[in-house]
């Protein structure tokens, strides 16, 4: 038993976790009216699913020793167990994964596919029917020159005319078998609230199950998953279905903004032309983001060799319906993966400024999808005087996924933060998981609960501000 000292073992106990243990469960509940855009889903069934890796202790965990829980909060394509148990080989041994590095530290993680997502309920005449993906868009006059109909959306993440034959990734041969169909739902699927209440429940289970010492969760949330988070623990939300916001915050013990988008209205608000009119998305697996070209030669071993293949593969894994779709041969699909269309509200300066939690934001310096000025944003705005913002170079979007390979890995001088001396640093994802590790088990990184930080190329952290 590696780190466990022969008094604790003699004892009959473990100090220090001796495994992991992976599983998942689901969470069933009756979609409350009013809860989802469509009023065809009021009062159905449905499930969430939560994929949970726990500590596993030989001979049982000391006394001494403090129960703790994390509910980790994917964003808005790549299922909550691709993007934190991800089963890929890290380069310096081990696996990529968030949870099984945090697990390994004694902290019990819980990633659930929020509703649409995943294994969770994506609903018969929801997400489950590829003629729910766009159709092609309105013409300039406000007619349609498709008998199936045509849509409009808010957001370019959402494409139009995901069922023609055009299109990459494209439905029209796989499912849809060359012809495009009408919608069995005409507006979006959900709203930033549907996956607040699906947080809620976690947050309530993951107590339960874990039975935190302290009562209490770290809640994360990664990507569009911050916006979520955010939204959670705005104690000022007055949607009449999500009563006592203030009671679910007191169960929040700390929360973690990790490449978090920032900067939407306080409340659902119709954009200029409306919201879109489909509920549907589909896309092809999901891999490590891009650098500028002049910082890819500057950031080596970024993208772990492999990695990009196994998001995909682990994507499609939790997706059985989607595996059977796309592709432009009849009857040999490429398999694509779904996502919900939603209306994003909820977090901004103004939510930022009541925020109670102590907050740790993270954020990769080359992040190209929600910029640093997101994390600068977000630590500005949190009142707390236990606050820490942390920019990671090389690190892009996916920077819980990357590592680091060649010269620059080894520092001329310190040592790589949550590394040993003498080591090179294992990349943005060592930095990353360690910072989870030591916010979740103390309120610091670095041993500061305040500051600002920059971990550079070769993984060494410094303050930078106050």
């Amino acid at each position: 038993m590696a780190g466990v000292s022969g008094a604790a073992a003699a004892a009959g106990c473990d100090k220090v976790p001796t495994g992991v243990q992976v599983s998942d469960h689901f969470l069933p509940f009756t979609v409350p009216a009013g809860l989802m855009p469509d009023p065809q889903f009021d009062g159905l069934p449905a499930e969430l699913q939560v994929h949970r890796v726990q500590p596993v202790y030989a001979h049982g965990k000391c006394h001494s020793v403090p129960n703790r829980a994390a509910v980790l909060i994917h964003g808005r394509t790549v299922y909550g167990p691709a993007v934190f148990d991800l089963r890929q080989p890290a380069p310096e041994g081990g696996e990529l994964s968030i949870q099984k590095a945090l697990a390994r530290a004694g902290i019990d993680t819980f990633a659930p596919n929020l509703l649409g997502y995943g294994r969770s309920t994506r609903f018969a005449h929801g997400l489950n029917d590829p003629g729910n993906a766009s159709l092609p868009a309105y013409n300039t006059d406000g007619t349609c020159s498709y008998h199936e109909g045509c849509d409009r959306t808010h957001l370019g993440l959402f494409p139009l005319d995901q069922q023609g034959p055009m299109q990459d990734p494209t439905l029209f041969t796989n499912p849809l078998g060359g012809q495009r169909r009408a919608h069995s739902s005409n507006v979006r699927f959900a709203r930033v609230d549907t996956f607040v209440r699906d947080i809620r429940q976690v947050i309530n289970d993951a107590i339960a199950q874990a039975q935190p010492s302290d009562g209490k969760v770290t809640l994360v949330g990664y990507s569009a998953g911050g916006q979520f988070v955010g939204r959670t623990l705005y104690a000022a939300n007055p949607n009449p279905l999500l009563p006592h916001s203030d009671q679910y915050i007191a169960k929040v013990n700390r929360v973690v903004f990790a490449a978090s988008l920032f900067g939407f209205p306080t409340e659902e608000t119709p954009p200029p032309g409306g919201f879109a009119t489909f509920p549907l998305h589909v896309f092809v697996g999901g891999g490590p983001g891009n650098l500028p070209p002049d910082r890819e030669a500057a950031c080596t071993g970024r993208v772990v060799p492999g990695s990009r293949e196994q998001v995909a593969a682990q994507v499609l894994e939790e997706d059985p319906v989607g595996a059977q779709w796309g592709g432009t041969i009849p009857g040999h699909p490429t398999g694509l993966a779904r996502s919900p269309v939603f209306s994003s509200y909820g977090w901004n300066t103004e939510v930022a400024a009541q925020l109670t939690p102590p907050t740790l934001v993270i954020h990769g310096a080359e992040d190209g999808l929600t910029p640093p000025a997101n994390a600068t944003a977000i630590y500005n705005a949190a009142p707390m005087t236990n606050k820490v913002l942390v920019t990671v170079a090389c690190g892009s979007h996916t920077f819980v996924w990357e590592g680091c390979s060649g010269h620059r890995c080894t520092p001329t001088s310190g040592t790589p933060y949550g590394g040993t001396p003498g080591a090179p640093w294992a990349g943005p994802h060592s930095t990353v998981r360690a910072a989870l590790i030591e916010w979740i088990k103390s309120g610091t990184f670095n041993g500061a609960p305040r500051g600002q930080f920059a971990v550079d190329e070769s993984g060494v952290a410094s303050a930078t501000g106050p």
